[in-house]
């Protein structure tokens, strides 16, 4: 599968993110495993309104890959999900969650509910 160019976009694409109760439990996980210096250096980061709070802008990358949200996995590749930098590799139909979100992270979802 193709991937999608996501280097270079500074976080445009990553936001409003709904979470489920199980990705924001894998979440609070991931983030508390981290290592101080690198959950302080990723909180403390300026970001476009309305982007991930886990958006790391200095590597321009996620900052919870490993562990991020399912929308996250799948935007690009959904026709409700489309990069604007790569429109042609939304080929599947019909983007659903089957779990309910709970939150969206930056709104609902602060570095504060992490401390």
């Amino acid at each position: 599968m193709e991937t999608l160019p996501c280097q270079g976009c500074r976080g445009l694409c990553c936001g409003p993110v709904p979470v489920t109760e199980q990705e924001l439990k894998q979440i609070r996980k991931k983030i508390k495993s981290m290592p101080a210096k690198q959950r302080l250096e990723l909180q403390h980061q300026d970001r476009f309104y309305g982007t991930c709070i886990f958006y790391d802008v200095n590597h321009d990358r996620c900052g919870i890959y490993s562990v991020r949200p399912r929308i996250c996995r799948d935007f690009g590749y959904y026709k409700k999900l489309v990069c604007f930098r790569k429109p042609e590799l939304a080929t599947r139909d019909h983007w659903s969650n089957t779990d309910k979100p709970v939150a969206i992270l930056s709104s609902d979802i602060t570095w504060r509910d992490f401390q």
